[in-house]
């Protein structure tokens, strides 16, 4: 493991979710694009993989699995937390004293920002928001946006580019908006479907710590905080948990987990039937 300079006797195993292509609970499969036999033979490392569908087997969503994480590591004995992940769809964690942890997806994340841009300027994402700065909101547009039933659905949910991608989006536009005012809209779009869940599900949050991509987007982070005033907002980084890494450490932990036979308790955040397992074993 010479880039990243750590011997692999000390390398207990590692643990590669992969990218997510497709994401059908409701059909009783998902897809990552992964190779964790190539891995394991390239590294002569254990790899764990495939950490979802053991999940959607026992009847659960097999998303988002990271709010187990952050209970383990962001729960308060003293006052509701939400962790905010928000990566190519965002996903909240409720965390309330004395009460089972509560996660699921609320909507897009950086997903539709990250394609639209592409499309319109060949960018990977919009960096720190500033083509979504010089547009406006679109109050039509939004409010059609905002009519998508997944929005309104109860948990246990997930979701993901199977429902929002550019031609979701395409389907709402008339035709003549400015790419730019299209972008902001976006951005509202992700910064409402938080703000609207945190009010049905955590009214009563203290704090709100945001990771993922989003963490990094300022006028993200700005339309959100306007938004819910009735709390504080802040990224993991103040918890000593860098906001780039949060997910990595939370598949580093499955990834242990699984080496120790340790099923999960994702019940109440799935909805599946029992714990379980979470990933299968690649051996060295």
């Amino acid at each position: 493991m010479t880039v990243a300079g750590t011997d692999k006797s000390q390398i207990a195993a590692i643990g590669c979710h992969g990218q997510t292509v497709r994401h059908r609970p409701e059909l009783g499969f998902t897809v990552q694009l992964n190779n964790p036999s190539l891995l394991a033979e390239l590294t002569d490392c254990n790899v764990v993989a495939d950490f979802r569908s053991r999940d959607i087997a026992a009847d659960g969503q097999g998303a988002p699995l990271v709010p187990a994480f952050h209970d383990g590591v962001f729960r308060s004995a003293d006052e509701t937390r939400v962790v905010c992940n928000i990566g190519g769809i965002a996903n909240l964690t409720v965390l309330q004293p004395g009460k089972p942890v509560l996660g699921f997806d609320c909507g897009p994340g950086n997903c539709l920002m990250d394609g639209w841009i592409n499309q319109h300027k060949g960018d990977a994402f919009d960096a720190a928001g500033r083509w979504a700065a010089t547009g406006r909101v679109l109050p039509q547009l939004a409010d059609k946006l905002q009519r998508e039933s997944y929005f309104a659905a109860q948990p246990p949910k997930s979701t993901g580019r199977d429902l929002f991608h550019l031609d979701w989006l395409q389907q709402h536009l008339v035709g003549g908006e400015q790419p730019a005012d299209v972008q902001a809209t976006l951005l509202d779009l992700t910064a409402w479907s938080i703000v609207d869940h945190l009010g049905r599900y955590a009214p009563a949050a203290e704090r709100v710590l945001v990771c993922g991509g989003g963490a990094q987007n300022p006028m993200l982070m700005a339309a959100i905080a306007e938004r819910f005033s009735c709390g504080v907002i802040e990224t993991t980084d103040a918890y000593g948990v860098p906001s780039q890494q949060v997910e990595a450490l939370a598949f580093a932990w499955f990834a242990q987990c699984a080496m120790e036979r340790r099923p999960i308790d994702f019940t109440s955040i799935t909805g599946a039937r029992h714990r379980t397992p979470s990933g299968a074993i690649y051996p060295a």
